[in-house]
């Protein structure tokens, strides 16, 4: 018999979700996740995926990953610590430093282990921390699992930054001050002012972390917003996931040998949690193999980036200010947003919702993310939808 008290709790937030348009039905794909999708047996246009460079359904990918399974087994058997750690997550850590151009690497088993990982694995409760506003949920729960003061600074504003790093020093309250942000921000598209943070890291002794997940194989020829900027040496900690652009799963931190060596015996997701299996690890080094043979499939990318963005202003739809392929074409009000959405699926183009508490009150977003496996027409099929769609919500 199930608890009164949570079974009324449950059922009384539930319901306040539907009403206001917050619940988010959970779709099952049928197959792979590719530029095309099939759900309930109807085929869509796929523009809700983090696959940026379509390497999730690479016919590459797929062999090493086979591959692994023969020589290796389905699973490492145990936590890094122990014996879980494979010759193939050694190969897979190094690749990743020579890519992002750091003396040593570390992976995990998600994006999200990675900033609970590390930020609670260097910072604690005699500490602080300047963290964006509009930070990821991973951020931010990492920054709560470290017990450090959260000072929250307005989104890339350089002089609000700047004013918070001197009273967090001038206080004379902490040991260590770090300065984190996205690389990329997911829900706009919009890249971090990564030079100007760098700057009053450096005037105020700062600790720098950069979360890097919809940046790592996306700028900087595919190394990231830290090499776009040419800040290598000057990036403490780098975060990435291995989901997104890399196709597969698990994230890593780069930086100098140091820390990785003490991330390896303090972080708590690495020591009490199985290590990734052998044929996503092997997936994930072709992958940065390929990434770093050629920037063809970024290129690729960029372009239907560019395409789909233009056509979305030609037809007069808001779509902020991205600088990356994330592309939101922002609705606003909540259940708008969420019946716009259904109609882009009736017409045969799956693209998500985006709204409140993912992104705030009002600014609800269909969030529109390009690929390199996408075809022109493809996306013209969708831009046809999206006109169609939105004359009909009066919204161009």
């Amino acid at each position: 018999m199930t608890s009164k008290k949570l079974n009324q709790f449950l059922n009384e937030n539930l319901e306040d979700l539907k009403e206001k348009g917050l619940y988010n039905d959970i779709d099952t794909v049928e197959g792979a996740n590719g530029p095309v999708i099939k759900l309930d047996g109807k085929e869509l246009i796929n523009l809700s995926s983090n696959n940026y460079l379509g390497l999730a359904t690479d016919e590459r990918l797929k062999e090493v990953a086979v591959e692994a399974v023969q020589s290796h087994g389905v699973g490492a058997g145990a936590v890094r610590t122990i014996n879980g750690t494979l010759d193939l997550h050694i190969e897979l850590e190094k690749k990743i430093a020579e890519f992002k151009g750091t003396e040593a690497a570390i992976s995990y088993q998600s994006g999200f282990n990675c900033n609970m990982a590390a930020i609670s694995g260097v910072m604690d409760k005699n500490d602080a921390i300047l963290s964006d506003e509009l930070n990821h949920a991973s951020i931010i729960d990492g920054c709560r699992l470290s017990r450090a003061k959260i000072i929250r600074f307005n989104h890339s504003d350089m002089n609000d930054l700047r004013a918070k790093a001197k009273e967090a020093v001038e206080s004379g309250q902490y040991n260590k001050i770090m300065v984190i942000t996205d690389g990329v921000f997911s829900m706009d598209g919009d890249v971090a002012d990564l030079p100007g943070i760098v700057e009053i890291a450096e005037e105020f002794d700062l600790i720098t972390y950069v979360d890097d997940a919809h940046g790592s194989g996306v700028l900087g020829k595919g190394a990231g917003t830290v090499k776009h900027f040419g800040l290598q040496d000057k990036v403490d900690l780098q975060m990435g996931t291995l989901s997104k652009a890399i196709g597969v799963i698990g994230g890593y931190v780069a930086g100098n040998q140091n820390l990785i060596d003490w991330l390896k015996v303090r972080s708590r997701p690495f020591l009490f949690s199985t290590a990734v299996t052998p044929a996503d690890v092997a997936a994930c080094t072709k992958a940065i193999d390929l990434l770093m043979e050629s920037t063809d499939l970024q290129n690729k990318m960029w372009e239907n980036s560019k395409y789909l963005k233009d056509g979305l202003k030609k037809l007069g739809f808001d779509i902020g200010n991205s600088e990356t392929p994330i592309t939101p074409c922002i609705i606003g009000e909540e259940k708008t947003t969420q019946q716009f959405s259904k109609r882009l699926y009736e017409e045969g183009v799956y693209a998500k919702s985006i709204v409140f508490p993912t992104v705030p009150r009002g600014t609800g977003r269909v969030r529109n993310m390009p690929t390199a496996a996408h075809t022109k027409e493809m996306l013209d099929q969708a831009l046809a939808v999206y006109e169609k769609i939105g004359k009909e919500f009066n919204i161009i």
